[in-house]
């Protein structure tokens, strides 16, 4: 047997054999992943649990989503390594080559196109505009919901023209300092002036917030690569700046691009308003242009609005009101236009679980019909349709991942004329990728973006009384002769009846509000807070800081990446920037700019007032710092801002932006950048200094040495 297999020149490996090879290997890349993510998943579970001491909603569910995160992050960065990063140095390496500047810079564009479009992130992009409402910040309603493929393109736009900068960069070996100066001063001023208009003003923490969305998984190892093999070409690759740089423009550049396609639509938008004066009459031509068609617009008035605003859609009339619900009861193709999805009962529910007396009975005719229905409806809950969450993923992970692969490929083989180096490998990368983007992408949906969502939800029960929507209790059948009545110690009355829950007696308390006699329903939704003083007390809005400072710096300092840029960056400068001082400076960089990005939230703090004094500092520190050190400093805010950090913080300050009532969550992501780009500069100018004091007083004794 063995002398065949040495004939043949293959060796067989029986299936155990190949079990025992592969298992170390896929351990030690689950077990990575588990490391990154663990701290920072944990730190958030234990300060509800025992710091909010509220349970985790949907428990079980959370926990199959973080699981699925953790394995698809190790497919997918395994595929990223196998597959797109080896085409992507080799297409840098003979690109130079064979190819002109313009196809090298077009090839570029596209390629930074591409990658954005695979970003995870960009899917948690879009998901958030369920949050915003379009009364009180049209445009960002506009650009994340009916126009939020124009958004993602305007972000991939501008992350192709920092590859193409970039390119050049590693090509003519040009200094980081003016693009920083150019790219820096332009936002700030597009910035202050944004902050003159309402829609712009809202805009910004979106804009800015882009940028730090798009220096994730994909975009930075294929660029890198890419970068790799032209400055191997080009003779740089050894240079202290090579590699650098990428990951800051990439960053810049698409805040430009989405600010501009705000001030192109902006004219076409309502400007901000109050809800029911938002669905008049008078405000309906431009109310509309916000959803593909009218229809859309009563189906989200019908969802979210409240019935004053409802009736305003049909002119203040409730028969008007009721004969178009009855109508969209025999009319099955505008349903489904109004009530979009796959339930076929969807206006049924809706009508149930939302709908005032008179809408039910509009739906559902008789009282004795309305109370089955909200029986029926008050006691099934949503089912997870797991062959819909693995389609919807599976066609998003294809769209992401086959068209940049194609266009790879189709550069490699037909402009090029290479052929594929190691195919079968790449091949194989290729459909890791594919599987780990659309399992990454389950796991954001069913866990990161529902545990960033409740925490950042309920850490506002520190400081302020909120409602606990998740613990939202339905007894249906309720009958008023079971409440009862406790007095307290101040002889005040208070009303409470017991709920009986499997072997289980709980006592809830009762208020009249939460009783519906026509269908015999009492709904019971429970409140907490604040946990931690008086309501708007400083002491509970420092628990929430002091919770931020620390999730910020415990996910920087748990991030691989950051590991990574620490070894490189000791390396280049010859242990004179210690790695452990450099991630000291990013963490507590990004702990302080969380901080600030919740404070923003909680105080609706303009985002302009946060960032442009540290970005006007941060022209004047790189002025004086040295070109190594402006590329370390400016790249370093990338490594913050993870595949998984981006998903959590994005939902965490929807969270908290949602109970606080604030027109929108963003910002934090953005701080989380500039901050530790601020740290590291400031101590890469101290190391500078006792750099150049060492070098004088070495000089010196050598020259005192040699005169004696």
């Amino acid at each position: 047997m063995v002398a065949q297999q040495q004939a043949s020149g293959k060796v067989k490996v029986t299936f155990k054999q190949a079990m025992e090879m592969l298992f170390p290997y896929v351990k030690s890349r689950i077990v990575g992943q588990i490391k990154s993510v663990a701290l920072i998943i944990v730190y958030l579970i234990l300060f509800q649990t025992i710091i909010l001491r509220m349970a985790i909603a949907e428990a079980s569910i959370i926990a199959v989503g973080l699981a699925l995160v953790i394995a698809g992050l190790a497919f997918f960065m395994e595929g990223l390594m196998l597959g797109l990063m080896p085409l992507g140095e080799v297409i840098g390496l003979k690109l130079p080559q064979k190819s002109k500047l313009p196809i090298i810079l077009i090839f570029a564009f596209i390629l930074g196109m591409g990658a954005t479009f695979a970003e995870p992130a960009i899917t948690v992009l879009k998901a958030a505009g369920s949050s915003i409402k379009p009364w009180e910040a049209p445009l960002v309603f506009l650009l994340l919901n009916k126009f939020s493929s124009y958004l993602v393109y305007a972000v991939g736009a501008g992350v192709g023209v920092a590859v193409m900068c970039g390119m050049l960069r590693f090509m003519y070996q040009w200094s980081l300092k003016p693009f920083i100066y150019v790219l820096v001063g332009c936002l700030v001023i597009f910035t202050m002036w944004a902050f003159l208009d309402p829609n712009m003003r809202a805009l910004t923490g979106l804009a800015w917030d882009c940028g730090a969305v798009t220096t994730g998984p994909v975009t930075v190892p294929l660029v890198l690569a890419l970068g790799i093999g032209i400055c191997r070409i080009t003779g740089s690759a050894g240079s202290g700046s090579a590699g650098f740089g990428v990951v800051t423009l990439a960053s810049l550049f698409p805040i430009i691009t989405v600010l501009t396609l705000g001030t192109v639509f902006k004219g076409g938008v309502p400007k901000p308003m109050e809800e029911a004066e938002f669905f008049s009459t008078q405000s309906r031509d431009k109310a509309v242009t916000l959803f593909t068609s009218q229809e859309e617009m009563y189906g989200y008035a019908f969802m979210n609005a409240s019935e004053e605003s409802q009736l305003a859609l049909f002119d203040g009339s409730k028969e008007k009101m009721l004969e178009y619900i009855k109508k969209l009861k025999e009319n099955e193709t505008e349903r489904s236009v109004v009530f979009p999805g796959q339930n076929a009962d969807a206006l049924q529910r809706w009508a149930a679980l939302s709908g005032t007396k008179e809408q039910r009975l509009a739906v559902f005719d008789t009282p004795e019909a309305v109370k089955e229905a909200v029986t029926m409806y008050s006691m099934s809950g949503q089912v997870l349709k797991v062959p819909d969450l693995l389609r919807r993923n599976g066609l998003m992970a294809a769209r992401a991942i086959i068209p940049l692969t194609l266009f790879l490929v189709l550069t490699l083989v037909v402009i090029l004329r290479e052929k594929l180096p190691r195919s079968d490998e790449i091949m194989l990368g290729i459909l890791f990728a594919l599987i780990g983007m659309m399992i990454f992408s389950m796991g954001i949906e069913l866990g990161l973006a529902k545990l960033g969502n409740q925490v950042g939800g309920k850490l506002p029960s520190s400081f302020k009384q909120i409602e606990l929507s998740d613990q939202q209790k339905t007894i249906v059948g309720f009958d008023p002769a079971v409440v009862q009545t406790a007095t307290t110690a101040e002889g005040e009355k208070r009303q409470f009846f017991y709920l009986k829950s499997e072997n289980e007696y709980e006592a809830l308390p009762y208020k009249g509000d939460g009783y519906d006699a026509s269908t015999r329903k009492y709904t019971y939704l429970p409140t907490k807070g604040p946990l931690f003083g008086t309501e708007g007390g400083l002491s509970g809005i420092i628990v929430v800081l002091l919770f931020a400072f620390f999730m910020g710096y415990g996910a920087t300092m748990a991030e691989p990446a950051l590991n990574a840029l620490g070894l490189t960056v000791e390396e280049l400068t010859v242990g004179t920037f210690k790695k452990r001082l450099l991630m000291q400076a990013v963490a507590l960089g990004v702990g302080v700019g969380i901080t600030l990005g919740v404070a923003k939230i909680i105080w609706s703090i303009p985002l302009v007032y946060l960032i442009a004094p540290p970005y006007i500092l941060l022209l004047f520190m790189s002025k004086l710092s040295t070109e190594e050190f402006v590329n370390i400093g400016w790249d370093s805010a990338g490594v913050t801002t993870g595949p998984v950090t981006v998903p959590l913080v994005l939902a965490m300050g929807l969270g908290i932006g949602t109970q606080v009532g604030v027109v929108e969550g963003f910002g934090i992501l953005t701080m989380a950048s500039v901050c530790p780009i601020l740290s590291v500069l400031t101590v890469g100018l101290s190391v500078t200094r006792k750099r150049k004091a060492a070098l004088q007083e070495a000089t010196k004794a050598f020259r005192e040495g040699r005169a004696a």
